[in-house]
C-alpha cells in the first residue's frame, strides 16, 4: 500500500472527529477516490482532500496564511480601536485638566474674597468695640457731672440758705394779713379745667 492512502480510523483521528462523520463524507464521494481491499475502506489524496473541504478543514499553509492575514487585520483593527481610545481618553483628560485650572482659579479669587471678608469683620469688630469704650467713657462722664452738678447745686443751695437767712433778718416781718396781691389767692384743683 502506499502511504497516500488513509483508512477511515486514520482520518478520522488526525481530523478528531468520529468514523461515523467521515463514513457520512465518504457515501457522498465517487466510487473512483475510494479503494476497498479485504473490506477495509482505503482513502486516496484527492478523497481525502474533498472530505476535508467539505468539513471545512484547509491545508495548514492556507490556514496560516489565513490566520496570519485574519491576524494583521485584527491588530489593525485594535490598533485603530486602541489609537481611537487614547484620544477620546486623552480629549477627556485635556477638558478635565482644563476644568481643574478654572476650578482652581475660582477658588483663588473665593479666599482672596474670604480673606477680605475676614479683614472687614475684624475691622468691624474693632470699631464696635471702640464705640462701645468710648459710650462707656461718655456714661462715666455723664455721671460725674451728675455728681458734680448736684454738688455744685448742694453748695448753691447752702450759700443760698445762709444768704437768705441774712437778708430775712434784715428785713422786716410782714404782717399775715396782707393785700391781697401780695399773697396769690389758692386755687381748688377741682375747678382747672373750667
Amino acid at each position: 500500500m502506499s502511504e497516500n492512502l488513509k483508512t477511515i480510523r486514520e482520518l478520522a483521528e488526525e481530523l478528531g472527529v468520529s468514523k461515523k462523520k467521515i463514513h457520512y463524507q465518504v457515501s457522498k464521494l465517487d466510487t473512483d477516490s475510494i479503494q476497498r481491499l479485504d473490506g477495509t475502506i482505503y482513502l486516496g489524496k484527492s478523497a481525502i482532500s474533498k472530505i476535508k473541504s467539505n468539513m471545512g478543514y484547509s491545508k495548514v499553509s492556507e490556514l496560516d496564511s489565513l490566520g496570519i492575514q485574519n491576524g494583521r487585520k485584527l491588530d489593525s483593527g485594535l490598533d485603530t480601536e486602541k489609537n481611537k481610545l487614547l484620544n477620546e481618553k486623552s480629549e477627556q483628560i485635556n477638558y478635565l485638566k482644563e476644568q481643574l485650572i478654572k476650578k482652581d482659579g475660582q477658588l483663588s479669587i473665593k479666599d482672596e474674597q474670604i480673606k477680605s471678608l475676614v479683614e472687614i469683620q475684624n475691622q468691624t469688630q474693632n470699631l464696635l468695640d471702640q464705640q462701645q469704650r468710648l459710650a462707656l467713657q461718655d456714661k462715666q462722664l455723664l455721671e460725674e457731672y451728675k455728681a458734680e452738678i448736684k454738688d455744685l447745686k448742694a453748695l448753691t443751695m447752702a450759700l443760698h440758705d445762709d444768704g437768705e437767712k441774712k437778708v430775712t433778718s434784715d428785713k422786716q416781718p410782714e404782717p399775715e394779713n396782707s393785700t391781697p396781691k401780695s399773697q396769690p389767692k389758692p386755687k381748688k384743683w377741682w375747678r382747672f379745667g373750667k
